[in-house]
């Protein structure tokens, strides 16, 4: 692997909006905020960023570093918008079971692509040890929707119960009778 390739891996160089201090951390998530809105120029939002800081007696960045970690910036955005866009729209497609079929869908996803970096070799120690993490999360995520899906039929199978059985008592159904209403609403055959 060319040293071209191994820098492009890393997290990069820092710039000088990562640089900051902590102090200007607020000042920092308050640009984002107004670049994530669009409605300012970044000349605008640059002015107001660095009177921020000048306030809190950092030196100002210069415009050709706020518009590099603007650009950056944008497209993390795009990103992350496309990625919440794509999610919605299968889990509206997948209707009300959609989110554990998506989760399942993303786990198994993760480790077919884990598998796939994995075939084709030269990965470090470090690079197995975060594809085990990923997997090991995706792995808990699905074990996790199973789990409130469990949960939560088992709550309705509940309040089924209870609201059969008082109306029952109510209009002197007989037992089978709400036996079998329980097992039509719960589409299992009730206890």
């Amino acid at each position: 692997m060319g040293e071209d390739a191994k820098r492009r891996r890393g997290r990069g160089r820092l710039s000088t909006i990562d640089l900051l201090p902590d102090e200007a951390q607020p000042d920092v998530e308050w640009a984002l905020e107004e670049l994530r809105e669009r409605k300012k120029h970044q000349t605008d939002i640059l002015r107001a960023f660095n009177a921020r800081l000048e306030a809190r007696g950092i030196k100002p960045v210069s415009k050709s570093t706020f518009s590099r970690y603007a650009v950056r910036k944008a497209i993390q955005f795009r990103q992350l918008d496309e990625a919440r866009r794509i999610s919605s729209e299968l889990v509206e497609a997948l209707g009300a079971d959609g989110a554990d079929d998506l989760t399942i869908a993303v786990g198994e996803m993760l480790k077919l692509a884990a598998m796939q970096i994995v075939e084709g070799g030269k990965l470090s120690p470090k690079d197995i040890m975060e594809l085990a993490r990923a997997v090991q999360s995706a792995t808990s995520a699905q074990k996790t929707s199973a789990e409130h899906r469990r949960r939560m039929e088992e709550r309705i199978a509940d309040k089924v119960d209870e609201a059969v059985e008082q109306v029952a008592k109510v209009k002197g159904i007989t037992a089978e009778t709400a036996e079998a209403i329980k097992s039509q609403i719960l589409g299992v055959r009730a206890a």
